[in-house]
């Protein structure tokens, strides 16, 4: 029999597959990423570890997938650097603040820095994520307002820079509201020097 005929109680494979994701995200924001075991989420999710094992070969690609599902920055094209990646990062902290983000994110960021597996998967997710902020950079750039010469990654680090120290170092909840000033200033600091 298939897994979705094998019993009343257990979700069927689909159900099973979103259930188990949630609960990954649940547990993570929990227990963080070092105390999640694929034990916990199979109970959570109301599966079989074999099930789990059937999706996914070990903890870090299911980690990896569930995170996934959590939103990311989302294009803004206004015709201007500033509204785009206030757009941009006001929108995406909204998200942030009412999803498991707030916490899933600094459990993973923190656990990468000494777990070389997690690394090498989550490193390539980031850098993905991170590429709307680029592009809008990128625009900047060939409207004139950025400099041509303008490290994107740099300039990306510099202005999401203060929103990763209030999230890991203050313990504060990032606030949309400080998008405005960082912006400002750090593009007051990248753009092209007036005549």
């Amino acid at each position: 029999m298939s897994e979705a005929g094998t019993s009343a109680g257990r979700p069927r494979s689909e159900e099973a597959h979103q259930a188990i994701l949630d609960a990954t995200l649940e547990l993570l924001a929990e227990v963080g990423f070092s105390a999640l075991t694929v034990e916990g989420v199979a109970q959570r999710a109301g599966v079989g570890k074999a099930t789990i094992y059937r999706r996914w070969a070990a903890k870090l690609p299911l980690v990896i997938e569930a995170f996934n599902q959590l939103p990311g920055l989302e294009e803004a094209d206004t015709g201007n650097v500033v509204d785009d990646l206030k757009q941009m990062l006001q929108s995406y902290l909204q998200l942030f603040n009412s999803t498991p983000l707030a916490t899933v994110l600094p459990s993973l960021a923190g656990e990468r820095a000494h777990n070389t597996d997690l690394t090498a998967l989550f490193d390539p997710v980031t850098k993905q994520r991170r590429q709307p902020l680029i592009r809008a950079l990128e625009r900047g750039v060939e409207r004139g307002e950025l400099p041509k010469d303008l490290d994107l990654d740099l300039a990306a680090d510099l202005i999401v820079g203060p929103i990763a120290v209030r999230l890991f170092f203050t313990g504060r909840k990032v606030n949309p509201r400080i998008v405005g000033p960082i912006v400002d200033l750090a593009l007051r600091g990248l753009a092209n020097p007036r005549p």
